[in-house]
């Protein structure tokens, strides 16, 4: 399920507030600032700084 682009422009980085990148591909927000990926779960960003995978 795609996330809406209304969505997208709202939602930050918990962390640094950086802004997500939605990798379509993936199913996943990046931030490049803060260097992490957050999953989406039946169009659910899970947007919590524990969940979220370094890279």
């Amino acid at each position: 399920m795609a996330l809406s682009e209304q969505l997208l422009d709202i939602l930050v980085c918990p962390k640094c507030k950086g802004k997500l990148t939605y990798d379509r591909e993936n199913n996943r927000l990046i931030c490049e600032e803060g260097r992490l990926s957050y999953r989406i779960e039946d169009g659910i960003p899970i947007l919590l700084i524990e969940e979220a995978e370094s890279f």
